[in-house]
């Protein structure tokens, strides 16, 4: 027998040759997946964690503009020096409520809306609050507006306005405080908002007094008579005592106040029955 034959014929050495080869099975390809996934998402979350670093330290995301809209009693440096330290800071990680609620602590400023505009400004729109007239309260004037809110403390700077005097709105006793009621500064505003519709009576509102909240009375430019309105119908009431004003005058030269409140009579208090609580119905109106 050659050798080649004997090799051949010889099945030990052919079973000790030939290897089995193994199935991988398919726990192994998801278990080779999970890794795969698991590595991905390690990087992914060191990135995501590092992104807030990064991009804070980006210059060119800090704020270095603030574009300041709708204010007009403040000044654009009142604005900025109420909001310093916000310039420099990271645009996208800043606190703009934070920043909005130091603009919502000045008394001039209604609201404030703030808002990023990449890469590095901050875009702001200021709503103003609007004196509606000059409140008397406890001997000093404030600014007030048609909430009742006390914006600042009239004075010389504020000249320029051409408000009435409001006199009522407190609800404090006299000496310990200036809080206002909201009831009575609703009053006030419907009547300086009904009188405002005809502007040649408008200007010549003097006074308002609104102590009771159920009648307001005026005083007009050029005549110092009360007249009592109620509390609706101010203007066609206030118009109907402009229509009888001379004609009251020559029966009554010294009027202390005029009660419009009743549609059919207008009823008239001389000063001279003043202590005397007394008055005295003038006429009728059609």
């Amino acid at each position: 027998m050659s050798p080649v034959t004997a090799l051949a014929s010889d099945r030990r050495f052919r079973r000790a040759q030939m290897k089995p080869v193994r199935r991988r099975g398919k726990w192994y390809a998801l278990a080779r997946r999970a890794v795969q996934f698991a590595a991905l998402a390690a990087v992914l979350a060191y990135g995501v964690s590092r992104a807030p670093a990064i991009a804070a330290r980006a210059r060119v995301l800090r704020v270095n503009r603030i574009v300041i809209h709708g204010n007009e009693r403040l000044s654009q440096g009142d604005v900025l020096a109420i909001l310093t330290g916000l310039q420099g800071e990271s645009l996208l990680w800043t606190d703009l409520h934070a920043w909005r609620r130091r603009l919502l602590a000045s008394s001039w400023v209604q609201d404030a809306d703030l808002r990023r505009s990449l890469p590095s400004t901050i875009d702001i729109v200021i709503s103003e609050r609007r004196p509606m007239g000059i409140g008397r309260m406890n001997g000093d004037m404030y600014l007030v507006d048609d909430h009742g809110v006390i914006i600042d403390q009239y004075g010389p700077q504020y000249a320029q306005f051409d408000l009435p005097m409001i006199d009522g709105l407190s609800t404090s006793p006299a000496g310990s405080g200036t809080t206002t009621d909201a009831a009575r500064a609703e009053l006030a505003a419907h009547v300086i908002a009904a009188l405002g519709a005809k502007p040649s009576i408008a200007r010549r509102l003097s006074q308002i007094d609104v102590s009771d909240p159920h009648d307001a009375s005026v005083i007009l430019t050029g005549d110092s008579a009360v007249i009592r309105l109620g509390e609706d119908r101010f203007l066609p009431r206030v118009e109907s005592y402009l229509q009888v004003a001379a004609a009251l005058r020559e029966r009554v030269s010294d009027i202390d106040y005029v009660d419009l409140r009743f549609d059919d009579r207008i009823y008239v208090r001389p000063v001279k029955a003043k202590a005397a609580r007394s008055t005295t119905t003038v006429g009728r109106r059609d």
